[in-house]
């Protein structure tokens, strides 16, 4: 299931659902949709589960000083 993996990823990531909602979907209540049980159609997962996967690939990219230079 794709909430699943979404609430996994926000931990992962302590990112709030409606910052992942308005990145991901352009949806700020996407998440919380989810929650309730919405269904996204397959070409809705399928670019979440991108999103997801783009979002980890660039912080893995992203070596240890440039993500605390402050």
């Amino acid at each position: 299931m794709l909430i699943r993996s979404v609430e996994t990823f926000l931990r992962r990531h302590d990112m709030p659902p409606t910052k992942f909602g308005r990145l991901a979907a352009h949806d700020p209540r996407f998440v919380l949709d989810l929650r309730m049980g919405r269904e996204p159609r397959d070409r809705t997962e399928q670019r979440i589960l991108g999103f997801m996967a783009g979002f980890e690939a660039a912080r893995d990219t992203v070596s240890p000083e440039a993500a605390h230079v402050g």
